[in-house]
């Protein structure tokens, strides 16, 4: 098992995180993004850097990706697409993706989309936060801890 980061939109309060995490279990990371993201020197840690353009960083991560993987990413579209290739899939928030409830927010995204191109709703998502940062950390340990029994 592997942990891979969609770089691009990953935050920093989570880097120390993910690191101690990889290091306590010897887990690999792997990070793909079009701009280099620094994560620390380390012999788990690997990033790819890919061109720039729509989807190049997705596509390199399904390709990389192998079944009971886990994925660290906001990107909706690509969780459900891992999650077709049995890869795990983790948000930033703490919301780990499943295959019975990525439909629903698939739909939501899509749905707050039309709304802000629309103009009827403007506002993003809300701040990244203390309480986000909490959230992931529990999700992402309660998440290993599991894997590593099966082990």
């Amino acid at each position: 098992m592997k942990i891979l980061i969609d770089g691009d939109a990953f935050p920093n309060l989570l880097k120390p995180i993910v690191i101690k995490a990889s290091k306590r279990l010897e887990i690999a990371i792997v990070i793909v993004s079009n701009k280099k993201i620094y994560m620390g020197k380390s012999h788990l840690i690997t990033a790819y850097i890919v061109e720039p353009g729509m989807d190049k960083a997705d596509d390199m991560i399904v390709q990389i990706a192998q079944e009971g993987d886990l994925v660290i990413t906001a990107d909706i579209p690509l969780a459900k697409r891992l999650l077709q290739e049995d890869v795990f899939a983790l948000d930033h928030r703490g919301t780990l993706y499943t295959k019975e409830c990525i439909g629903q927010y698939l739909a939501m995204r899509n749905f707050m989309q039309e709304l802000r191109e629309s103009g009827i709703y403007s506002d993003g998502p809300k701040p990244f936060g203390k309480k986000d940062v909490h959230s992931f950390s529990n999700v992402l340990n309660i998440f290993l801890s599991k894997k590593e029994r099966k082990i």
